[in-house]
């Protein structure tokens, strides 16, 4: 983590006095030191505070690597943790939000940084956000390696901060994904914890027009509240990927995110193809939003994950149910890859699509 320059404090104006506290954002880099410690691995060279990380791929393990890097954010989920005061796992959903669309290309996640904005810096908030992070860095096993803290004063509202990570993976030439789809192969689904990151402006939405609390029971059942359980963390899915794919049994491999299944699993297909799936059990987190809100299945699907975080395409789907059981995966047989015309361009048939019976 690093922090912006200030003007020595003296007679006019100072950084401080326009809202920005050097000495708070250096109580958070000493704070979150140990967090970066607990998250390292082979390849990572120095600590925090320079001006850059250093990666040393050989170290890993690679010989011939291809690296490959991704983005992303928290979204509106963060509303929800802001109103609840949950802070403690968004860190974790943030790095699922990168990891999980690297391993779907076949790569190791290596390292990772974070960028928290606020407006006014809270060492003790911005400490358990990247708690978080750090947990989730030790999930995936990738090395917290640095990020950046900016302090804006006037920029967001008291108490509000805003979240983004980058991730590197790599993986050996020859080994990327997807490869090799074709019609008769499998799709197995892994299952989600519950919405993740995806959606959240439609389920602030339906939470405001049923009138729920968020600390009130949560309506679909549990022994949590509502704010608890819709800030349940998106699941991290590299240990069992990346043993699928060690093992040579994954083609193929769809983070399902904003889009759901329609929009996420055609990225990997290749032309000509279809994936038919079948019915899968519906959490009942997501029979409650489109039952309190309205909202047909057919946008239920198109939005959120419905149950199905993770999308594989094999084709021996019997090795590939045996290898996740063993990784403590529930995977379910969602259906086909079958042909379609020449040119067409891949997509998802739900036939008859998620099993929404009881809502």
């Amino acid at each position: 983590m690093t922090s912006r320059g200030d003007p020595a404090d003296g007679p006019g104006l100072t950084y401080r006095a326009a809202g920005v506290d050097i000495g708070t954002g250096d109580a958070l880099v000493d704070a979150i030191k140990p967090l970066a410690r607990s998250t390292a691995r082979p390849g990572v060279l120095g600590g925090l505070g320079g001006f850059g990380a250093l990666f040393d791929l050989r170290a890993a393990g690679f010989a011939d690597p291809v690296l490959v890097s991704t983005t992303d954010g928290v979204g509106t989920k963060l509303k929800v943790a802001i109103e609840t005061g949950m802070h403690d796992k968004v860190g974790v959903d943030l790095v699922a939000m990168c990891v999980n669309d690297l391993v779907v290309q076949g790569a190791e996640p290596l390292f990772f940084l974070d960028y928290f904005a606020t407006g006014r810096l809270s060492v003790g908030q911005a400490s358990v956000v990247v708690a978080g992070i750090a947990e989730g860095c030790r999930e995936a096993g990738c090395a917290l390696v640095g990020g950046e803290t900016a302090e804006m004063p006037g920029f967001y509202a008291e108490g509000d901060y805003d979240l983004a990570g980058f991730a590197v993976g790599a993986a050996e030439r020859g080994r990327l994904l997807p490869a090799g789809v074709v019609p008769g192969d499998h799709v197995l689904g892994l299952p989600s914890s519950g919405v993740h990151a995806n959606g959240y402006s439609l389920v602030r939405r339906v939470v405001a027009v049923s009138g729920a609390a968020w600390d009130a029971p949560a309506p679909f059942g549990g022994e949590t509240t509502l704010g608890a359980a819709l800030m349940t963390p998106t699941r991290i899915y590299v240990r069992p990927v990346l043993a699928l794919h060690r093992a040579g049994l994954l083609k193929a491999a769809a983070h399902i995110t904003g889009g759901g299944l329609p929009g996420n699993l055609p990225r990997v297909l290749p032309e000509g193809t279809q994936a038919r799936l079948g019915a899968w059990p519906v959490p009942p987190v997501f029979r409650w939003l489109a039952r309190a809100g309205g909202i047909a299945p057919q946008e239920m699907v198109r939005v959120f994950n419905c149950g199905i975080g993770m999308a594989l395409v094999v084709a021996d789907s019997g090795a590939a149910m045996d290898l996740l059981r063993a990784e403590g995966e529930a995977a379910i047989h969602l259906g086909r890859i079958e042909a379609a015309a020449p040119d067409a361009p891949p997509s998802v048939l739900l036939d008859p699509g998620p099993d929404w019976a009881g809502m």
